[in-house]
């Protein structure tokens, strides 16, 4: 049996969406490990393909999010994560995952506040791919996720650099009208490399059909994206995107 590519999760206090990440991950063909922080050396990303993280209120958001989470991760494995990446690793951060990636300066520069409604928000977002990406070759040119985040607003020092990043490719995909104030409309980044990502909606909460909202709701990704088309929702073919470009790439 060809062996699976690894996927390992990383788990901070406050991180609750591990379990259906890796699951989704699983469906997809990677083989899946939740490592808890406190577990974490550069070690322990001997042999792995994709490092993982998801949503969640990481130190329960209390200083800025993701904040904390990118101080003990530094702690743990300095660079290590960077290291990672540069020797050919993925690394993939929704919600709180994706703060984390920008406070440890993965992604292009740029901060994720409070939204302008000055609430927690929780609903489906249409989105719209901006560029092409690893993560998102599989799926149409718009589609939906549900989003869930009080601090998912993204910004940048001025707006002109959020307008620089839509147009170079670094603001891979974007809401498809104002969601919650980010700039340029911007949902989720990717880095130069390509190999790391990071959006605010969460793919692994629309992995089936069956997820979506509407009962009707049908299927608009490619042909080309497997059979068994109408069984999946949008996130699967984010996840088997990234699949497909791990396994391509060994």
């Amino acid at each position: 049996m060809e062996e699976r590519p690894r996927a390992l999760l990383l788990k901070f206090p406050g991180t609750n969406c591990d379990e259906e990440t890796a699951r989704a991950l699983q469906v997809v063909g990677f083989s899946t490990e939740i490592v808890p922080i406190s577990a974490l050396t550069t070690e322990t990303l001997d042999g792995v393909s994709l490092v993982m993280l998801s949503g969640g209120f990481s130190y329960g958001d209390y200083v800025m999010s993701g904040r904390l989470a990118r101080l003990v991760t530094e702690q743990k494995i300095d660079a290590g994560l960077r290291e990672f990446r540069d020797n050919g690793g993925y690394l993939l951060g929704i919600c709180n995952g994706f703060q984390i990636l920008t406070q440890l300066g993965l992604l292009p520069e740029g901060s994720l506040v409070e939204n302008t409604s000055g609430r927690f928000q929780c609903q489906w977002v249409k989105m719209k791919k901006q560029a092409d990406s690893p993560f998102l070759s599989l799926l149409p040119d718009e589609f939906e996720f549900p989003m869930a985040h009080a601090e998912g607003r993204f910004v940048t020092m001025s707006a002109e650099d959020a307008r620089r990043y839509r147009e170079n490719g670094a603001a891979a995909v974007t809401y498809d009208h104002d969601v919650n104030g980010s700039f340029e409309q911007i949902a989720g980044l990717q880095d130069e490399t390509g190999r790391v990502f990071g959006m605010m909606p969460h793919p692994e909460r629309f992995l089936y059909r069956e997820d979506h909202y509407d009962p009707d709701w049908k299927n608009s990704a490619p042909d080309s994206a497997g059979s068994g088309k109408e069984k999946w929702g949008s996130g699967y073919y984010l996840f088997r995107s990234l699949y497909e470009s791990v396994t391509s790439s060994n």
